[in-house]
């Protein structure tokens, strides 16, 4: 499964990527995070609980970041086990684009491996819950960025 998109956020690139390492603005923005650990600056683990479709399910994973091209692009790699409900691996390649000094474009190409009872759901579900999702998640991010810069 692949996603793609882009949003444009009210804040210089730099807010941006520091909002995107902050581990308290990312559990207010992850749909379903119950915790979220950042063990250093480039490991994180995270506790989330999602419904997809009949399925609901409490997912312990972790994430890898890879901030070589940072602040301008940063990737990151993780897997998830949501025991019998499956488990996912995926990563997600993000792009800054300073527009201007007080704007940023966010853009990012992500990919997904399900397996497990999720897998069996069937691709259109997965792939609708992934981008509610994921708008979701951007919504929340532009929004909690945006409010704190205005601030």
């Amino acid at each position: 499964m692949e996603l793609s998109d882009e949003i444009v956020i009210n804040a210089s690139q730099e807010r941006v990527y520091a909002a995107l390492n902050d581990p308290e603005i990312l559990k207010q923005c992850i749909p379903g995070c119950e915790e979220l650990i950042k063990h250093s600056d480039t490991e994180l683990e995270a506790k989330v609980v999602l419904k997809v479709g009949p399925v609901k399910a409490r997912f312990s994973g972790n994430v890898q970041l890879d901030t070589g091209g940072a602040p301008d692009a940063f990737s990151l790699t993780g897997q998830g086990n949501g025991g019998a409900a499956g488990h996912a691996k995926g990563g997600a390649d993000v792009t800054l684009i300073a527009t201007d000094a007080e704007t940023t474009t966010l853009r990012y190409e992500a990919k997904a491996d399900i397996g497990g009872k999720l897998a069996q759901l069937g691709s259109r579900l997965i792939q609708s819950t992934a981008k509610k999702l994921a708008a979701k998640f951007f919504k929340s991010f532009a929004d909690v960025v945006n409010e704190d810069v205005s601030a």
